[in-house]
């Protein structure tokens, strides 16, 4: 059988950072969540600051992924015409 769902190339570098600003945004939206849990144990004010850290993460993460999107949109138009990523 094999492993024939994998790619037979493997990434280069440009694709790699880009992978791991995704997997880097990611994280910006749930960690945050993690701290709202940990700060309402603390205070026993469940569910007020995973409430407030899961909204913070969110919009902190949707503002970087936007950022994000439109830096790489910016590099992929001043490569020249024919030379892929």
């Amino acid at each position: 059988m094999g492993h024939r769902l994998m790619s037979e190339r493997m990434p280069d570098r440009k694709e790699m950072s880009r992978l791991y600003a995704i997997g880097q945004v990611g994280m910006e939206m749930v960690a945050p969540i993690g701290v709202g849990l940990a700060i309402d144990y603390y205070f026993g004010w469940l569910p007020w600051a995973t409430a407030a850290c899961a909204v913070l993460g969110f919009v902190g993460g949707m503002v970087h992924l936007v950022l994000m999107v439109q830096q790489y949109d910016a590099e992929d138009r001043r490569q020249p015409p024919g030379n892929a990523h």
